[in-house]
């Protein structure tokens, strides 16, 4: 029996891992420490938003589409990989494409209409590069 590789990842380095995530999504949120007077302000952890009641309705928009948008792209890889498979049919191949193609087209009417663009939407996480996949073309 082949053995299990060991583990090169000891507990001081998994902690500093999960520390450097926890940072790199602190900045991709604008996250700030919570005071130490505020609620749930534990050994400094507790955090909070930081937001602007004037942008609010824009920065929930951004947050819903950046959302739709990451599934779309999601269904749209599904749909990609089921077509090269040949795990549709035409007419299912044909639905499924106009869908997206609609959904597509609804996505970048409300990003014109909330002034944003598809970048505004693609969250960088910091050491773990962007949300979203970047066009390459």
């Amino acid at each position: 029996m082949p053995e299990q590789p060991e583990e090169t990842a000891g507990p001081r380095t998994q902690a500093t891992s999960l520390q450097e995530v926890a940072q790199a999504a602190a900045h991709a949120f604008d996250l700030v420490p919570a005071g130490p007077d505020e609620p749930g302000a534990r050994n400094g952890l507790a955090q909070r938003l930081e937001t602007d009641p004037d942008t609010v309705e824009r920065d929930l928009i951004k947050l819903v589409l950046t959302i739709v948008e990451l599934l779309r792209q999601l269904m749209e890889r599904t749909a990609l990989h089921r077509v090269d498979v040949g795990d549709l049919r035409e007419e299912q191949e044909e639905r499924i494409g106009m869908t997206l193609m609609i959904l597509q087209d609804r996505m970048a009417e409300l990003c014109e209409r909330y002034d944003l663009t598809m970048e505004d939407l693609n969250l960088d996480l910091g050491p773990l590069g962007s949300l979203l996949p970047r066009d390459s073309g």
